[in-house]
C-alpha cells in the first residue's frame, strides 16, 4: 500500500482519483489515453474503463501492458486482479478479427468486389457465425492456412465493422487504400503573409500517425488535439505527405472560408485548385471544402441525400473531416461506403452526446494521436487559463414560475436569468484590455447582450459575408467585444479572444464545454478566463457540473464564485490583476 498515491482501483472497473494527493496531475495525463473521466466533483474524480477507451488506446499503441503499469505505478492499494484481467482480454479482442484483401480473379473476373474477415481463433469464427451480422453478411469459408475466414462483399465493409463492434468486436482495417489522383501540394517554408511556417513536433507525429508507411492498416484515423492546437495545420500536413486530391469538410461557412485561408497562405496551392461546395457556392475541384449542412441537405424525409455525390464525383485521395465529434449521423452512412479512402478526424474531444463515439472509431478510423492539453500549456503552445463559474440567484419574481415548470423549461428560465447581464456589463468594464466573447444558447439573451453593451451579434441569422466581416473586424482589433450564438462553438479562429463569458449552454453538454474555452486557447502573453454563469439551485448547477468533466479531465478546474454583492467582480477585477 502506498498511502501517498492518487489513485483507488476498484473491481467495477471505475477509478478513483484522489486530486489532493501529490502525483494527481501526473497521473491525470497518464489516464488520459485509456479510460474516461465520468464525474468530477472538488475532491474525488471517477475514471471507467471502457472497451472503446482501451481499444482507442490499444490502436494508438498504447497496449495492455502500459495500461497495467499506469494502475500499478499510481494505485494506493493492491490493483484488482480482476481488473488486470479484464484489461488484458478486451485489449486483446482490438486485432483479434483482421480485414484483409479479397480473393483476385476467383469471383469477378479479376476484381477486387470482395475482402476477408480472418481471425485465428476457431471459437471467435463460430461466435461470428452465431451473430445475425455474421448469418446475413458474412459467408463462412473455413480455415485456410493458419486462420479461419469469411468473404463479405466490398459495399458492406464499413456497415460489418459498425454491427461487430456493438458485439464487442473492434475490426482491425488491414486493408490497403486506394490511392486517389496526384496533387502537387507541398506546404510552404514562408507564408504568404510573410511569417514563416513551422509545424511543432506534435503535429508532426500527429500527421505521420494518420499515414504511417502508406501500407495496410494506415491511411485513417482520429486525432484529438486542443483548440487553438493547430489542428488545420496538422490536416495540410497530412496532405503535404500524401499529395493527393482532398476533400475536407467542416462545421459551416465562416470556417470553410478559413480553411481555404489557410490552404491559400501555408501551402503551394492557388485559388484555382481549391473549390467551395457550400449553399451558397457549389464547385469542385482537386481540394474542395464542403459543410456537413450541405451534405445533409435534402427537401423532405423521404427524399436522398443528393449531394452524397460530392463523395463520388472525384477520385478523393483523402477525406478530412473537421470537428468530426459532430459528424451528422446520416454522414456515418456515406462513410460506410467509402472504406476504401484515406480519411482523417480531427477534433478536440471525441466526447459525443449522442453515444455514437463507437462509429467514429469503426468508421473514420480510431483515435491515432491524442496528448494531454496541459502538456501543451506548459510548452506555450496553447493558452494558459483559469475557470470560474458564478453564481447568481434567480430573481425572486421567478422563483414561483421556476418552482412550477418542466425540466426543460426550468432549464431555459434558470438560463435567461436576467441577473447574468448585469455582471457581464460589470465584467467587461473591468477588463477593457481584453478582447471578449460573449457566448450563449439562446437568441433573445444574446440580443439583449448585444443591446446592453453596444456590441454586434452572430447568429445563425446572419449573413455569411456579414459573418465573415464582423469576425475580421474582431481579429484586427476594430471590435472588442463580440456576442455569439452556438454558430462560433466550432472552427473559428478568433486568436485574440483572452476572455469568454458563457451565459447559457446546451443541456449539460462536455462537448460544447471544451470547443466554448477552446475559443480562447490561441497563445497570447495574457491569461486567458473562462466565465460561467450559474443560477444557484436550479437545473443549471447540474447541466454545468456534467459540462465540465472533460476540462476537469484535462487538469482545469472550475473556481466558483458567489455574487451576492456588487462588488464580487471588482474583487475578482483586482485579484486577477494582482
Amino acid at each position: 500500500m502506498k498511502f501517498d498515491n492518487p489513485l483507488i482501483i476498484q473491481t467495477d472497473r471505475t477509478i478513483l482519483l484522489d486530486v489532493h494527493a501529490p502525483l494527481a496531475a501526473s497521473c491525470r495525463d497518464a489516464l488520459i489515453p485509456f479510460a474516461e473521466l465520468e464525474r468530477s466533483p472538488e475532491h474525488i474524480h471517477t475514471y471507467r474503463l471502457t472497451p472503446l477507451s482501451l481499444w482507442n488506446a490499444t490502436s494508438a499503441g498504447f497496449s495492455a501492458e502500459d495500461a497495467i503499469k499506469v494502475l500499478y505505478e499510481y494505485a494506493r492499494y493492491d490493483v484488482p486482479q480482476a481488473v488486470e484481467a479484464w484489461i488484458r482480454e478486451t485489449a486483446m479482442r482490438f486485432g483479434k478479427l483482421r480485414l484483409i484483401e479479397g480473393p483476385k480473379g476467383a469471383l469477378l473476373n479479376g476484381s477486387d468486389e470482395y475482402l476477408y474477415l480472418e481471425t485465428d481463433s476457431e471459437a471467435v469464427y463460430k461466435e461470428i457465425c452465431a451473430l445475425p451480422v455474421g448469418k446475413k453478411y458474412l459467408s463462412p469459408q473455413g480455415k485456410e492456412g493458419e486462420n479461419y475466414r469469411f468473404l463479405l462483399s466490398l459495399t458492406d465493409r464499413g456497415f460489418i465493422k459498425q454491427e461487430l463492434l456493438k458485439s464487442l468486436w473492434p475490426v482491425k482495417d488491414d486493408v490497403t487504400l486506394k490511392d486517389g489522383e496526384p496533387l502537387n501540394v507541398s506546404l510552404r517554408e514562408t507564408t504568404l503573409s510573410g511569417k514563416k511556417l513551422t509545424i511543432r513536433g506534435y503535429q508532426r507525429e500527429a500527421a505521420e500517425a494518420i499515414v504511417g508507411n502508406r501500407g495496410a492498416g494506415t491511411g485513417f484515423g482520429t486525432i484529438v488535439l486542443p483548440c487553438g492546437a493547430g489542428k488545420t495545420i496538422v490536416g495540410m500536413t497530412i496532405m503535404d505527405l500524401l499529395k493527393t486530391n482532398t476533400l475536407i469538410i467542416t462545421t459551416n461557412i465562416s470556417a470553410v472560408h478559413q480553411w481555404i485561408d489557410e490552404l491559400l497562405d501555408k501551402t503551394t496551392l492557388t485559388k484555382d485548385d481549391i473549390a467551395e461546395y457550400t449553399g451558397e457556392n457549389k464547385q469542385i475541384k482537386p481540394v474542395t471544402v464542403a459543410t456537413y449542412q450541405i451534405l445533409t441537405y435534402r427537401k423532405d424525409k423521404e427524399s436522398e441525400y443528393k449531394h452524397f455525390s460530392l463523395f463520388r464525383k472525384r477520385a478523393w485521395g483523402l477525406i478530412i473531416y473537421d470537428e468530426v465529434h459532430t459528424l451528422p449521423a446520416p454522414v456515418f452512412r456515406v462513410t460506410a461506403e467509402i472504406q476504401a479512402i484515406r480519411r482523417v478526424g480531427l477534433t478536440a474531444t471525441l466526447v459525443r452526446e449522442d453515444g455514437l463515439e463507437g462509429n467514429v472509431f469503426s468508421l473514420v478510423g480510431p483515435k491515432r494521436y491524442d496528448v494531454p492539453w496541459k502538456e501543451l500549456e506548459k510548452k506555450g503552445w496553447i493558452a494558459s487559463a483559469e475557470c470560474v463559474e458564478i453564481r447568481v440567484n434567480l430573481p425572486e419574481q421567478k422563483e414561483l414560475e421556476y418552482a412550477v415548470a418542466s425540466t426543460r423549461l426550468k432549464h431555459r428560465i434558470a438560463s435567461e436569468n436576467s441577473e447574468k447581464l448585469t455582471i457581464v456589463q460589470k465584467i467587461v468594464s473591468q477588463f477593457p484590455n481584453d478582447k471578449i466573447l460573449i457566448i450563449g444558447q439562446y437568441l433573445s439573451q444574446l440580443k439583449d447582450a448585444a443591446t446592453l453593451l453596444n456590441a454586434p451579434i452572430i447568429t445563425g441569422k446572419i449573413a455569411n459575408a456579414e459573418r465573415d466581416k464582423i469576425y475580421n473586424d474582431f481579429r484586427e482589433n476594430k471590435i472588442k467585444v463580440l456576442v455569439v450564438s452556438k454558430v462560433a462553438n466550432f472552427a473559428i479562429d478568433l486568436p485574440d479572444a483572452s476572455i469568454a463569458i458563457q451565459i447559457s449552454g446546451t443541456f449539460g453538454s462536455r462537448q460544447e464545454e471544451a470547443q466554448r474555452l477552446g475559443r480562447i486557447l490561441r497563445p497570447k502573453e495574457r491569461m486567458s478566463r473562462f466565465f460561467t454563469l450559474i443560477t444557484r439551485g436550479t437545473v443549471e448547477e447540474e447541466f454545468g457540473s456534467n459540462r465540465q468533466k472533460f476540462l476537469a479531465e484535462q487538469g482545469y478546474s472550475y473556481r466558483i464564485v458567489s455574487y451576492d454583492d456588487e462588488n464580487a467582480i471588482e474583487n475578482l477585477s483586482r485579484e486577477f490583476i494582482g
